[in-house]
């Protein structure tokens, strides 16, 4: 019972030190170094480098210290500009010969942290640095400092390691990255992979027990004739369609079946379809038919199936009008519905297929409306471009 209640009090305190974000962390661990540099004590453990005349500290010194440790705040989300402060907060606090603080450590965080976390100009600032160290080199010269240029050479050496192991770091945060992002597609691909088992197993089972049940039923039954006929004719061709894009998805999705764009069937055979199924719609195409790429006709395919499909859905019995132009360099499809005579219950709003027309008809450089028309009924109108797909 007291080993639970310590882990229960300790995840309590712990907790929202582990919700908190990188800069949060980051101020508070600025903080406490800062308290800690300004404790004399530890100064032995601090950084000296040019050896330069000793002088009493003051409160200028104070807040030199202070500038070695609080910019690392922002060492993660902006680690250039920490660099920048905390290299001349330790220029300035070197040049003058103040006595060593602790807070000279700050320097090498602050060039770990750069070659860690920062993400562009990595070169410039790099470049930057390089020439800053060179400048507070001649400066400790020219001021006294006793150092050679081995002493001065030997402390960019340790400076430019904290750079390296910063850089090693990113290295490796940005393979184990990738090698997440693999394993992630890795268990999508398989995933997709079980979803097209499953989608065939399940409705490519349905659809061709229904496609025989409707080629059987013109053979066993006396021969059907007028709308019956028309209809079991129209659910076979249906559902041998459907079959053929269905498995056009499963190669989409399981990327070890081949992949081929399916034949779009004629916007005619989808006015016929609906006429047989007692659905008003009439066709009506201007300019001049061209041969168009597969990606376009099937993108209109599936607008006018789209539309009529909602149509017979929402406004059944209501006149249902596709108008096709074929331009120079684009086809427009327009399905015009009238108002509904008898309302389905239930507004209709645009679903996952419209969502789906207007990201494939997207794909093309084209633009999609869906939404009411003049009349009071429905409209959808797709402008497809067809100039780059020939």
């Amino acid at each position: 019972m007291l080993s639970g209640a310590r882990r229960v009090a300790d995840a309590s305190i712990f907790d929202p030190w582990r919700a908190a974000g990188s800069l949060q962390k980051n101020i508070v661990g600025a903080v406490l170094f800062a308290a800690v540099a300004l404790i004399p004590a530890l100064g032995a453990y601090g950084v000296e480098f040019g050896d330069m005349p000793p002088r009493p500290s003051d409160l200028f010194a104070v807040l030199l210290t202070l500038a070695q440790c609080l910019p690392l705040a922002m060492r993660v989300n902006r680690p250039g500009i920490s660099l920048v402060l905390v290299s001349s907060a330790f220029a300035a606090h070197q040049l003058l010969g103040y006595p060593p603080t602790i807070a000279g450590l700050g320097l090498f965080v602050a060039v770990y942290s750069v070659g860690r976390h920062q993400r562009e100009w990595r070169a410039v600032v790099a470049g930057l640095g390089i020439v800053g160290y060179v400048g507070l080199a001649v400066a400790m010269s020219l001021s006294g400092s006793p150092d050679q240029p081995f002493d001065f050479a030997t402390f960019f050496v340790v400076v430019a390691a904290a750079w390296a192991v910063g850089a090693g770091a990113r290295a490796l945060a940005v393979s184990r990255l990738a090698q997440q992002r693999l394993l992630a597609e890795a268990a999508l691909s398989e995933e997709r992979a079980r979803i097209a088992r499953e989608l065939h197993d399940i409705v490519t089972h349905h659809v061709t027990a229904m496609v025989v049940q409707a080629d059987a039923a013109q053979f066993i039954a006396p021969p059907p004739s007028g709308r019956l006929g028309e209809s079991l004719a129209a659910i076979s061709g249906t559902g041998r369609r459907a079959l053929g894009e269905l498995r056009y998805l499963l190669g989409t999705i399981d990327p070890g079946e081949p992949v081929s764009l399916p034949l779009a069937g004629s916007v005619e055979e989808i006015v016929a379809t609906a006429s047989s199924l007692g659905m008003p719609v009439s066709l009506v195409e201007t300019g001049e038919p061209r041969e168009l790429a597969g990606s376009v006709r099937l993108a209109m395919y599936r607008v006018v199936q789209e539309s009529l499909t909602n149509a017979r859905k929402h406004a059944p019995g209501s006149l249902s009008t596709v108008n096709i132009h074929h331009g120079t360099d684009a086809i427009t499809v327009e399905v015009m519905t009238a108002p509904a005579s008898s309302p389905v219950p239930g507004r209709f709003r645009a679903g996952r297929g419209i969502r789906g027309l207007e990201a494939r008809v997207g794909l093309l450089g084209g633009e999609l409306y869906a939404g009411p028309g003049t009349d009071g009924g429905f409209r959808v109108t797709a402008h497809i471009p067809t100039r780059s797909e020939q």
